[in-house]
């Protein structure tokens, strides 16, 4: 059975998240949005174009006038304002108005871009989330962050613009690669030690499912991650507060992902970023050694890398001071004082990173 949640803001239901096992409700969900007179642009990557892209574009053509396609090349290097310029073209050319929708059909590399570039065209256009990987269905189509990479630095261009609806059909997840499976993981994993103990433990107890799979257990697991990010995001939606506990592990992740020259996956940095996070909230005396044991357990039983070599602590922590999410001089670092309650913490020296690297730099 489909599950949806409803995300507030302002008191109000802003937009659906629908979880479905296939993409037939996709119709019924765009005509609740009348799009009938309208035209839509799909925005896709080359990979996700030749699963999901004609399969898609059937579907949305019942419930539009016109549909498009935007076409780039898959990988993070694509995540960039050339790509947009050329999405800003191609939406000109098809004179695409501020009625027109796009669809950001793939993962968090196509929905940031895409996301962006309905935020920016003609001051702004309606869009909507069809995740196809795990990291994506359960992180980056909810709640409006969207941006490309700038130079070398990471999603250092964006805007707040919310979708209008996310769809996700997970059965997605039977075409992803092991390695981008696992990297959604780092996203998944995060949700439970940021808030949920519970839910945590779920995931250790449902590890092998997981790991298989299954997908009534994933369904399962994708709720629960949206729910969590909607609580956050529908109390701080443009990162004023609350909202900045969901970077935990994204500091020290950011700054590895760009040592790593990208690449090594997203989720994968993350994981690696709360393993350095875990290291120096037991340093400071909030956690035992066992949190951290356990982390590294639950990451390898799904394949996640725990250490990675080549990589001088130094220039990790100098990259930190060029993220996004500092505050005057001060990095909104965020730490545990225990699985499931995170906190801002602006104090984190250097020395304390390079403390919580040694944990996962070999």
């Amino acid at each position: 059975m489909p599950k949806t949640l409803t995300v507030h803001q302002d008191g109000k239901a802003r937009y659906e998240i629908v979880l479905d096992t296939s993409f037939d409700g996709l119709e019924d969900q765009m005509k609740k949005l009348e799009t009938g007179g309208r035209r839509i642009c799909i925005v896709t990557d080359s990979t996700v174009a030749k699963l999901y892209l004609d399969q898609v574009k059937k579907i949305l053509e019942q419930c539009c006038r016109e549909v498009m396609a935007f076409v780039f090349p898959a990988g993070e290097e694509s995540k960039n304002l050339e790509t947009v310029q050329k999405l800003y073209e191609a939406l000109i050319q098809a004179r695409f108005d501020r009625k027109d929708w796009l669809v950001a059909l793939g993962g968090g590399v196509v929905g940031d871009l895409c996301g962006y570039g309905a935020a920016t065209y003609l001051r702004g256009i309606s869009f909507i989330q069809i995740p196809t990987t795990l990291l994506a269905q359960v992180d980056s189509s909810i709640g409006g962050k969207t941006g490309v990479d700038f130079a070398s630095y990471k999603n250092m261009v964006g805007a707040f613009h919310m979708p209008r609806l996310v769809y996700t059909n997970v059965s997605t997840l039977l075409t992803l690669s092991r390695e981008q499976y696992s990297s959604g993981m780092g996203e998944v994993i995060k949700h439970g030690l940021i808030q949920d103990k519970a839910y945590y433990e779920w995931l250790i107890q449902n590890k092998d499912a997981i790991d298989g799979r299954d997908l009534n257990v994933c369904m399962e697991m994708i709720a629960k991650s949206d729910e969590i990010k909607r609580q956050v995001v529908e109390e701080d939606p443009t990162e004023q507060g609350k909202r900045a506990l969901l970077n935990f592990g994204h500091t020290l992740g950011h700054a590895l992902e760009k040592q790593l020259s990208f690449s090594m996956l997203h989720g994968h940095c993350v994981g690696l970023g709360c393993l350095g996070a875990v290291k120096i909230s037991i340093l400071r005396g909030y956690l035992g050694q066992d949190c951290l044991n356990s982390l590294e357990n639950l990451m390898e039983s799904f394949h996640m890398p725990v250490s990675v070599t080549g990589i001088s602590a130094d220039k990790v922590v100098e990259d930190t001071k060029s993220d996004k999410k500092m505050d005057g001089n001060a990095i909104r670092f965020i730490l545990l004082d225990a699985v499931g309650n995170a906190f801002i913490d602006r104090r984190v020296t250097e020395e304390e990173m390079r403390a919580g690297l040694c944990q996962v730099l070999q």
